[in-house]
């Protein structure tokens, strides 16, 4: 005997642990293909070149830079060079007995240069900004609030693929019920059948029992129904082809009830979001306060600049320099901008406390329901087993004469109903632990690389 009940309870064992694995790797590959998931991925990806573009502010900037101006007209500046050097330049000649040096014409000089180039490469680099600085920070807490996004929609999926999952087992299961209803009428059709033509019934029975039978035939139906579109949307929800199979698995429920913390809401991506909002908030209040300090940057140009596009030692240059701007004044702008800095940071506060007593609430409310459906389950196994019991029995009767028709419709139908009330329970209790673990965020995503 102690062997067949380890038996028993190893199959048992087996069969919620095969639940299990099939479950999670329908999760895994919803996780992984879902769409919407994917879309989230792409805003995470986003985040992260936003805070690397942030961060490669803070780096040298090297560019290559080429002027070439061509000018002809305009304004001029008068050079009297024949009239200040030519006696010199004479008296000289007459000195020397020679014509070495000659004689120069005034000139007249164009003050936009004429065939001019300059090239040079530039080299930019940021040595205190404060704005550069908040803005990293930012963008980082910003990346941190991408990643918080896409494990709030990857835990609320989970959830959904869970709860899908058991409407789903739900609907298969109370198919086989309204199945087995649906024999049960038709047996009972046959059997007043039978009686009616050994005139022990009247055919009042017979289109009673007739009656049945096309009523569970259309319950059928609607039940196909409701399975078929239960499969569709799980389906839907795994971005697989609509139509394509569901594994069955047996559910069953823990042998003992696990609940847990009330405390545990505080580990909920959707807080740490808020948390990481408000952080963004105080970076944006000293980004509005960076204009009490000066913004210095230097610069270097390497090239060369000439005319008729020569190039030797004279062209050649190097050009350094270092900038500074310090606003004073903005007409009062920059309070005002600090002003709103603090506002959006009193608000977020109010908006993460009224988010976490959201958050208990709810998860309260998921544990009350879950004992309320745990309880109710555990009332409609009883009702099930007694009404089981009562139609075995009234079957007996009624075969032996000693109850109505009516009687023995009532205790099938109690049973029926019964059976249908014991499935919606079981996966309404499923259905609450699924909402348990989506209100406490219990669920590990790291597990087997989800």
């Amino acid at each position: 005997m102690r062997k067949i009940l380890l038996f028993v309870l190893a199959t048992g064992m087996l069969e919620v642990s095969n639940a299990q694995s099939v479950l999670e790797s329908y999760i895994q590959e919803g996780l992984a293909s879902n769409q919407q998931v994917q879309g989230r991925i792409l805003d995470f990806d986003k985040s992260i070149l936003v805070l690397s573009e942030a961060r490669s502010l803070f780096f040298p900037r090297v560019s290559v830079e080429t002027d070439y101006f061509l000018a002809g007209g305009g304004r001029t500046v008068d050079f009297p060079a024949g009239d200040l050097l030519n006696p010199i330049y004479g008296t000289l000649n007459q000195l020397t007995e020679s014509q070495t040096f000659p004689m120069l014409d005034n000139q007249r000089i164009l003050l936009n240069p004429n065939n001019f180039y300059d090239v040079r490469l530039r080299t930019a680099l940021p040595i205190f900004q404060a704005e550069l600085l908040y803005h990293k920070r930012i963008q980082s807490d910003l990346a941190d609030f991408a990643a918080f996004e896409l494990l709030i929609y990857k835990r609320e999926l989970v959830k959904e693929i869970k709860i899908a999952y058991y409407n789903y087992l739900k609907t298969v299961e109370a198919v086989r019920i309204i199945q087995t209803a649906l024999q049960l009428a038709e047996e009972s059709k046959r059997i007043n059948e039978a009686l009616f033509k050994n005139e022990m019934v009247n055919n009042t029975i017979v289109v009673r029992a007739s009656h049945e039978v096309i009523r569970f035939q259309n319950e059928l139906e609607a039940a196909f129904q409701q399975s078929d579109n239960a499969n569709v949307y799980f389906n839907f929800l795994l971005n697989r082809d609509l139509n394509e199979q569901i594994l069955e698995t047996q559910q069953t429920l823990p042998f003992h009830e696990t609940l847990i913390d009330h405390n545990s809401f505080l580990q909920r991506e959707e807080l740490q979001q808020l948390i990481v909002s408000a952080t963004v908030d105080k970076h944006k209040l000293d980004l509005s306060r960076a204009y009490l300090l000066p913004q210095i940057s230097a610069f270097m140009d390497l090239g060369s600049q000439g005319f008729d596009w020569e190039y030797n030692n004279q062209t050649r240059y190097y050009f350094f320099g270092l900038s500074t701007r310090w606003n004073i004044f903005s007409g009062g702008q920059n309070r005002i901008q600090v002003q709103k800095a603090k506002v959006d940071q009193a608000k977020t506060a109010l908006v993460i406390d009224q988010v976490s007593k959201q958050l208990n609430m709810a998860l309260i409310v998921s544990q009350n329901n879950f004992k309320a459906s745990y309880s109710q389950y555990l009332g409609n196994v009883s009702q099930a087993k007694s009404a089981k019991r009562t139609y075995e029995d009234s079957r007996k009767l009624y075969a032996s004469g000693q109850i109505l028709f009516i009687e023995l419709l009532d205790a099938q139908n109690q049973f029926i109903t019964a059976q249908l009330q014991e499935n919606i329970s079981l996966f309404d209790c499923h259905i609450n632990i699924a909402e348990i673990e989506r209100a406490s965020a219990s669920f590990n995503l790291n597990t087997q690389g989800l």
